[in-house]
């Protein structure tokens, strides 16, 4: 078989070489002038037909303003409505879908891991209540308070409030510490 003769049309892209030669071909010379003629004449046309288009363009864009005013749609609500869409189109997308499923399945786990460790963390407390350090610590307080009460005494049966029960031993203290301090009788005793 033989190779298929190539013809006019190259099946091959031109080449950056490829496209200078063309550039540098005088194109002016291989038309004859009345050719060079009906070029002008249509690229006249073709600039006439682009401006005419600019202008009912022009025209339509003001006239769909004038309508889109009367009936009351501003730029603010088109703003909306284009996000709403925008937003609606990126919910149907599979990536936002499976990204949705993926972090609802997240804090679904996350909210049961939270409430295991709430659950651990009660019962180590329960568990921690009911070891003997904590009742031994739990007995002295007890114990200071009721002392507190006792030192208190007064005519309130229950030994008076906490703020009562603080003030009257903070007085007890200051008391006994004035007590407790001897001033120095003579001389001699102060140059020690």
């Amino acid at each position: 078989m033989e190779a298929p003769a190539q013809g006019l049309l190259e099946a091959q892209p031109l080449h950056e070489a490829d496209e200078d030669t063309v550039a540098d071909i005088d194109f002016t010379t291989m038309i004859s002038e009345e050719e060079k003629e009906e070029l002008k004449i249509e690229l006249a046309k073709l600039e006439d037909e682009i401006s005419t288009l600019r202008q009912v363009l022009a025209a339509k864009e003001k006239h769909l303003v004038e309508i889109k005013q009367k009936l009351g749609v501003s730029l603010m609500n088109e703003l909306k409505q284009n996000f709403s869409k925008s937003w609606h189109d990126v919910q149907t997308t599979s990536a936002y879908k499976k990204t949705h499923e993926t972090l609802s399945h997240a804090g679904q786990k996350a909210t049961a891991a939270i409430s295991n460790v709430g659950t651990v963390i009660s019962k180590k407390f329960g568990d921690m209540r009911n070891s003997p350090t904590f009742k031994s610590f739990e007995e002295k307080v007890e114990t200071t308070v009721t002392s507190l009460k006792t030192k208190v005494g007064g005519t309130n049966p229950s030994g008076g409030s906490f703020e009562e029960v603080l003030s009257s031993t903070a007085h007890a203290s200051a008391q006994s510490s004035i007590s407790d301090t001897r001033l120095p009788e003579s001389k001699e005793e102060l140059q020690c």
